[in-house]
């Protein structure tokens, strides 16, 4: 492991720790219910963000239902899977009506 071969001095210890300041978060107020806000998150106090209604505090919060997609694949197989007992009923009176005929 590397070691050093003299001691940093304060100087220099004192530079280099020049940017090792701790900065104040920036703070807006919400337009709609003029709370302190951090910039670029939603109010904590009303739930908007951006003039929008994004959290299920504010009033008028309406839940969007994502639908799923289905793979070509998936809606095939379960097509097949719905038509097969249909099929095979249908099957069956085609075999009962040519075995009556004869």
């Amino acid at each position: 492991m590397a070691v050093p071969k003299k001691r940093t001095g304060h100087s220099a210890q004192g530079k280099r720790r020049s940017n090792w300041k701790a900065s104040k978060p920036e703070i807006t107020t919400c337009p709609n219910c003029g709370a302190k806000v951090l910039t670029h998150t939603v109010c904590t106090a009303c739930g908007t963000y951006k003039g929008k209604v994004v959290s299920k505090k504010a009033e008028g919060y309406v839940e969007e239902v994502k639908e799923e997609k289905k793979s070509k694949k998936s809606s095939k197989k379960a097509e097949e899977v719905v038509e097969t007992p249909a099929a095979e009923e249908a099957k069956a009176e085609v075999v009962e009506e040519t075995s009556t005929e004869e």
